[in-house]
């Protein structure tokens, strides 16, 4: 049985077919063609990438106005899910499924009912602005994929539609945190005190500065216990799967960014501590899989009440890491590389803060300058 308005239909076979137009050169007519798939989500998925990779509906521009597509009949919303399933065969997992979720979080009831034809930036303002949305970076990541659906329509259906420009506001995100030195001396005394895998852990990540999905996803194999180094290749994450509805599944996905992929040095003291914990699995603190990131964070919070720390995120450890590491003297390349970042630039603005004590030796030290030039100039005046 078909899906009515979207010409794709169940076969005899089992099968599902998917329909599609495009222009034949070399017979000078449009001619009809098809793509299989076993589930009506997959034979929609190949027609999606089939037209998005160039052989788009009614390409004749000779002797057919592209422009003559009834675009009217066609809603955002509808060419939203093609670029999407288009974007499975061309782009990593954990990306569609964010693009996705941003799609349905805030386009898809917003503006997904209406015409294509009828999108204008002034429309888009007017239905976002019930959402609310006080966060600069989901911001950026609505228009960024509204933008990107209207390209995929422009090439889709060769109608030139406008960029939607995001009216940028003052947005005063949450500053970010890091341990004070005295925290992080009652954390490290519950750490070595009951040091389980789950303390190790922490404890790494006050090392290293890795993430939480990278520290989960970390194996055996990752360790070079000669060269004294850990090596990222993967991270952990909860997406989305179509399959489960509203469900998350855990899954293993490549680093956030090609400079995530990174080697990063030990020092003794944990090489000697991941030793104690060598137990021929797959994975450091997962076992035979994944350690489930929400476990961790689980551990995490008991152990800061242990220490009696009050409660900062998870990535809190990565802030201190890098704050510590600019206060003992490393320089800002080196840190940006150790933590993957893409540049300096964010390794400065967002992971050193310095804390009131470095800003207090700093002042000190001006002080004692001033002492000495005042005391220079006394001495000449005498």
């Amino acid at each position: 049985m078909g899906r009515h308005g979207e010409n794709i239909r169940k076969r005899s076979d089992g099968r599902w077919e998917a329909r599609y137009v495009k222009y034949d050169e070399e017979k000078g007519k449009k001619t009809c063609h098809s793509v299989y798939g076993h589930t009506y989500e997959e034979a929609k998925s190949k027609r999606a990438a089939a037209l998005f990779m160039g052989e788009r509906e009614y390409a004749d521009k000779d002797s057919f106005t592209q422009k003559s597509v009834a675009l009217a009949d066609v809603t955002f919303g509808a060419t939203a899910e093609e670029w999407l399933a288009a974007l499975k065969s061309r782009q990593k997992q954990s990306t569609c499924e964010k693009y996705g979720f941003i799609y349905r979080s805030f386009l898809k009831e917003a503006i997904g009912n209406i015409p294509l034809e009828m999108i204008t930036e002034k429309l888009v303002q007017q239905k976002l602005a019930s959402e609310r949305i006080t966060s600069g970076s989901i911001q950026k990541s609505i228009f960024c994929v509204l933008n990107r659906i209207l390209q995929y329509a422009s090439e889709r259906y060769g109608t030139a539609f406008p960029e939607i420009k995001r009216h940028t506001a003052v947005v005063y995100a949450n500053k970010a945190e890091t341990f004070t030195k005295s925290e992080q001396a009652m954390l490290l005394s519950v750490l070595y005190a009951k040091m389980d895998r789950f303390s190790l852990a922490v404890l790494l990540c006050l090392f290293t500065g890795i993430r939480l999905g990278e520290l989960c996803g970390l194996k055996w194999t990752d360790i070079d216990f000669t060269g004294r180094t850990l090596t990222v290749k993967r991270t952990v994450q909860r997406l989305y799967a179509e399959d489960l509805g509203t469900r998350t599944a855990l899954m293993l996905t490549p680093p956030k960014s090609h400079n995530s992929k990174r080697k990063i040095p030990l020092h003794d003291a944990v090489i000697k501590q991941l030793m104690k914990f060598q137990d021929g699995k797959e994975y450091v603190f997962g076992g035979d899989k994944p350690l489930d990131p929400r476990t961790m964070q689980n551990h995490y919070k008991k152990l800061l009440k242990e220490a009696g720390v009050s409660y900062k995120n998870f990535h809190t450890l990565r802030h201190t890491y890098a704050t510590n590491c600019i206060e003992g003297g490393a320089d800002v390349k080196s840190l940006s590389e150790m933590l993957g970042h893409s540049n300096v630039k964010i390794t400065l603005n967002y992971y050193v803060h310095p804390s009131m004590d470095t800003k207090r030796m700093y002042a000190d030290s001006l002080c004692h300058f001033y002492a000495r030039l005042n005391g220079q100039i006394m001495g000449g005046a005498g």
